[in-house]
């Protein structure tokens, strides 16, 4: 937890009067992280009036790990690049309103953006870019023993299992770069995936292979996270044979993807069946001046240099709006 949010949990952060009395935006970012960033960078830099609610600034690559495929940055880490946007929008003046939830988004003379806290903003544009969420299993013992062996974040809790065995739920990229930092921490890795294969780059499977700690179990589908006060172990169906098998650990890291963050705005956006934001190739939606970029939205693959692209997509389409109207 950061200073910030320390401090916003004490009650010192901006009451709902103080931020309902802001002017309105040109545009309103909702979301802080690589897309909503990029997408308040473009704003800004188009002279207009610009600010950005963020829950978290940085949002999902605050627990990010190692970033490999940032083109032209051979290595980086999560909270470093999030240091770097973050340095690079409040360069343009950007009114950031960081530790604030969106709540409730409507269209009458301007678009008006209520937050949790009761808060209402106004800004003739707006650009959702809340991002996205880790996916649960949802098996017996998950919700259980979150935060009690169950943990989401391998930079964040892997320290925590130093020198113990754990599971990684997931054969993506995600899942076997989780796999891979693990094992360098802990005694063992067991790697457990729905498919028959693994999912992920090859370049990142080949480096998996080459650890002598890590079992890959292939065609396995999770039935039970078990454990008394805590995690002791899992259980999984192989999928080919029907039979189940049980492996003893303390530590389940689940990594089946993501959910996009967008159940606040109910039927105001038209939505995919997974509860991603449809947009056009503009980053517009259905409902004129609103846009949408990043993982939240139905783009193809959620990667944080797409977001990026997508965010200044998106900003440029809502400049285009404010020209047009």
């Amino acid at each position: 937890m950061s200073l910030e949010e320390i401090l916003a949990k004490m009650g010192s952060g901006p009451d709902a009067s103080e931020l309902t009395d802001k002017d309105p935006y040109d545009v309103l970012v909702v979301g802080g992280g690589p897309a909503g960033s990029s997408a308040a960078i473009y704003a800004a830099r188009k002279g207009i009036r610009t600010g950005i609610v963020a829950d978290r600034f940085g949002g999902q690559v605050m627990d990010t790990l190692g970033i490999e495929n940032f083109i032209s940055v051979k290595h980086t880490e999560g909270p470093k690049l999030v240091a770097s946007l973050e340095e690079h929008v409040k360069e343009y003046g950007v009114d950031i309103m960081n530790l604030q939830r969106a709540k409730r988004l409507e269209k009458k003379d301007m678009i008006e953006l209520e937050l949790e806290n009761g808060a209402v903003l106004k800004s003739k544009t707006v650009i959702i870019s809340t991002g996205a969420r880790w996916r649960n299993v949802n098996v017996p013992g998950e919700a259980e023993f979150k935060n009690k062996g169950v943990a989401y974040c391998p930079h964040c809790d892997g320290p925590l299992f130093e020198g113990k065995d754990v599971a990684v739920i997931g054969g993506g990229n995600s899942g076997v770069e989780a796999a891979i930092d693990l094992a360098g921490i802990v005694k063992h890795v067991t790697v457990i995936e729905f498919n028959p294969e693994l999912k992920a780059d090859q370049v990142l499977q080949d480096r998996l292979h080459s650890l002598p700690n890590v079992t890959v179990v292939t065609n396995a589908q999770t039935s039970e996270i078990t454990g008394t006060d805590k995690v002791n172990g899992i259980t999984y169906i192989d999928r080919a044979t029907g039979e189940e098998h049980h492996v003893e650990l303390q530590g389940v890291f689940v990594q089946i993807g993501l959910v996009p963050n967008t159940e606040w705005l109910g039927d105001t956006l038209e939505r995919t069946r997974f509860g991603e934001i449809v947009v056009d190739k503009h980053g517009a939606t259905d409902l004129p001046g609103v846009f949408a970029a990043g993982d939240c939205t139905d783009s193809a693959y959620k990667q944080i240099i797409i977001s990026m692209g997508s965010g200044a997509t998106a900003a440029l389409g809502a400049f285009d709006y404010l020209i047009r109207n």
